[in-house]
């Protein structure tokens, strides 16, 4: 497996717990399954910023209710490297993204834009394999930390990468600038604006899943798809085809 195993999961020492909702989805009428989110992460480095940030992530989202999983990218190879269907690590980073229901992204921002290491993985990912959609209908969240001043290339570069793999981006984002002074000598976010800005996404990521479950087959459903299915035509629960209009 290589999911990356989180430290102390449960502690949050900078949520201020009096203003925190610990089931935001409850208030949508929907909890149950918890919401299955995938995290990827953009740098191999020892001290990892975007690593520490989906850490941070993914411990406020255990928080809020959900079921979370942390993809370890350093055994991936090159696209057209070798043979993706036969590479193990290839294959696991395709079955999480199949597992989930929401995803996580999150680059460091390198020469004004994302990393060669999150393409790689997101490149990954096809549109369609087997039959199945690993990206297709699901929530996105973007993340970003930066080594200087605050900017949002890598979010806004994320944010084109998502539409492409015709996924739904919530409307918040994250993008943490100086990151090596907002994170302390164990790896934990320190309270600050930055901090609660990855609330606030998560929050809404939680939120957003919940909201689109029911509706992903109907989101998903496209024209060409059906006509290319070779006479099956009812791809959707009570979807019937259009009767012939005349010419005028």
């Amino acid at each position: 497996m290589r999911l990356r195993e989180i430290a102390d999961p449960d502690h949050l020492p900078a949520l201020d717990l009096r203003y925190a909702n610990a089931h935001p989805a409850l208030s949508l009428g929907a909890a149950d399954p918890p919401p299955r989110i995938l995290l990827l992460y953009g740098s191999l480095r020892e001290r990892s910023f975007s690593r520490l940030a989906v850490e941070e992530a993914a411990r406020l989202l255990r928080f809020f209710g959900a079921q979370t999983r942390l993809f370890n990218p350093s055994d991936l190879p090159l696209p057209d490297q070798v043979k993706s269907d036969d590479h193990p690590a290839v294959h696991e980073l395709r079955e999480h993204a199949l597992w989930s229901e929401g995803q996580v992204w999150c680059s460091p921002e390198r020469h004004g834009q994302i990393t060669g290491l999150m393409k790689v993985q997101i490149d990954h990912l096809p549109l369609e394999v087997g039959g199945m959609r690993p990206t297709q209908g699901r929530t996105l969240a973007v993340m970003q930390v930066s080594g200087g001043s605050q900017s949002f290339n890598a979010v806004n570069s994320l944010r084109l990468l998502g539409r492409w793999m015709r996924m739904l981006t919530i409307p918040n984002q994250s993008s943490v600038a100086k990151a090596f002074q907002e994170f302390d000598e164990a790896g934990r976010m320190r309270p600050s604006a930055y901090y609660d800005r990855i609330v606030d996404v998560m929050e809404e990521l939680v939120r957003f899943t919940v909201l689109l479950r029911p509706h992903t087959a109907v989101l998903t459903d496209r024209y060409s798809e059906r006509k290319n299915a070779k006479g099956s035509i009812e791809l959707v629960p009570g979807l019937a085809p259009a009767a012939p209009r005349a010419h005028r």
